[in-house]
């Protein structure tokens, strides 16, 4: 049997933005909620203005609201950036004041959860390198009981997740199998999964045979024009370390690094612009302000 990723754009959505059922199984599994979701309905439409080709290429996202009028943002994001916090923060933000639209009271305002998985490592340090969930919300610094309901993050980092044999086999722990398992290189799906009537009904998407050409095409396309995004970034921040390696030998390690953080930027910044991409999309790889990288491409004639 040949099957697909699921973390594509194609198959991700054919599972969880089609099948009502097995997206309320992957949140409930994944978020702590107080109280369980029943039903869900999908919303459509951009919470913020669809950046580029870029974006699209390297986040998928389903957004959805149960009964209770909660709302849910499920995101799988293909490389990792420090600007995605941002974007994260902005969409659930706005999701939440969105809902002003509907009500004048404050206290009829719903909760919003934002479940990230990433397929990617964010967090390197020794403390946390086998911290693959990370969930945020607001609380009180010295009394963390203390919480200010309305906004909470999840994120997943998958490339840390390992596998735990034990007798019990728990809903998270087989959907992040999924997510993490299951690709072109598959043979034969695993036991768990299959024995579970979700995870099972998940795998059987995720058949190759189970597409059109056509699909199989555009599933060929959006993966081609995500590495290709992937590389530019890491080539950029190739050359950035170099010019930063090369200036620190001249002039000291300490401003070396500093100025070759500075030029590296400047590299990642034209490189975007030349590959085609526009302001927004590279104030999202970069960190920058439009205005920041308006006046870099000034200065280099770009």
């Amino acid at each position: 049997m040949k099957y697909l990723d699921p973390k594509n754009d194609l198959t991700f959505k054919r599972v969880f933005g089609e099948h009502k059922h097995l997206c309320i199984s992957l949140i409930n599994s994944m978020l702590p909620l107080e109280k369980p979701i029943i039903s869900i309905e999908y919303q459509t439409g951009e919470l913020i203005p669809e950046l580029t080709d870029v974006l699209r290429n390297t986040i998928v996202d389903i957004r959805c609201t149960d009964a209770d009028d909660r709302q849910f943002l499920v995101e799988m994001q293909l490389f990792w950036n420090e600007s995605f916090k941002s974007r994260v923060l902005l969409n659930a933000s706005k999701a939440y004041v969105m809902q002003l639209d509907k009500t004048e009271k404050f206290k009829l305002l719903k909760p919003v959860y934002a479940l990230n998985f990433v397929n990617d490592t964010f967090e390197n340090s020794v403390a946390m390198k086998d911290e693959y969930y990370h969930h945020y919300k607001i609380v009180n610094i010295k009394n963390t009981k203390k919480i200010i309901k309305g906004l909470e993050f999840v994120f997943i980092e998958l490339p840390k997740f390992k596998t735990i044999n034990r007798a019990e086999k728990k809903l998270q722990e087989l959907w992040l199998r999924f997510l993490t398992e299951i690709n072109e290189t598959t043979e034969k799906a695993p036991s768990d999964l299959m024995e579970n009537d979700e995870t099972r009904e998940a795998v059987s998407y995720m058949e190759r045979a189970a597409y059109t050409k056509e699909q199989l095409l555009y599933y060929d396309k959006w993966k081609i024009d995500t590495m290709t995004a992937s590389s530019m970034l890491e080539t950029s921040k190739a050359e950035g370390e170099a010019i930063g390696l090369e200036k620190g030998k001249a002039i000291g390690l300490e401003k070396g690094e500093a100025i070759g953080f500075e030029k590296g930027l400047v590299t990642v910044v034209i490189n975007c612009k030349k590959a085609g991409y526009n302001i927004d999309a590279i104030s999202v790889f970069t960190g920058l302000t439009p205005e920041q990288i308006i006046e870099i491409l000034k200065n280099n004639h770009i």
